[in-house]
């Protein structure tokens, strides 16, 4: 989205509940419906940390899980970023999987954005999917990429 501002760039300003309300607005309630609906999925949202690279609070969606032999695991799924009424769901993948994203059953859209997102990376090849959420609309597909990457990474 054109135009709008990073927030929660303040390292001494962490982010509570109702400051992303008060900066999401009525996207707030897509937001919670988001974190509700990848709790129920097994992805947790870990607390809010600073980060001085990008100089702002990011939060990262986690599928955490114990082995067989008792080992507790944790897998990032992918990054979660504050903007003026909205929010963006960052995911990161080798490039190795980018056939096996666009197999996926999500809209057409979202698989042209795969196909042209640039690699990145001189040893380790990665490219980026982000998706800006401010209604609905990419929910969907955020969820399939994110059982995805659950499962099969």
């Amino acid at each position: 989205m054109e135009g709008k501002e990073q927030l929660f760039r303040d390292k001494n300003v962490k982010p509570t509940e109702q400051l992303i309300a008060e900066s999401l607005g009525e996207g707030y309630a897509i937001y919670q419906r988001f974190v509700e609906t990848l709790k129920n999925e097994g992805i947790s949202l870990m607390d809010w940390r600073y980060y001085q690279d990008g100089k702002a609070w990011l939060s990262k969606g986690e599928y955490k899980w114990t082995t067989t032999r008792g080992t507790n695991k944790v897998k990032p799924i992918f990054w979660l970023s504050m903007w003026e009424g909205f929010f963006k769901v960052s995911f990161h993948f080798s490039e190795k999987v980018r056939t096996q994203l666009l197999s996926l059953s999500i809209n057409d859209d979202t698989k042209e954005r795969i196909h042209k997102a640039p690699t990145n990376g001189t040893k380790m090849k990665f490219f980026s999917v982000i998706f800006d959420v401010a209604s609905d609309v990419p929910l969907s597909d955020i969820y399939q990429i994110a059982e995805f990457r659950k499962h099969s990474i």
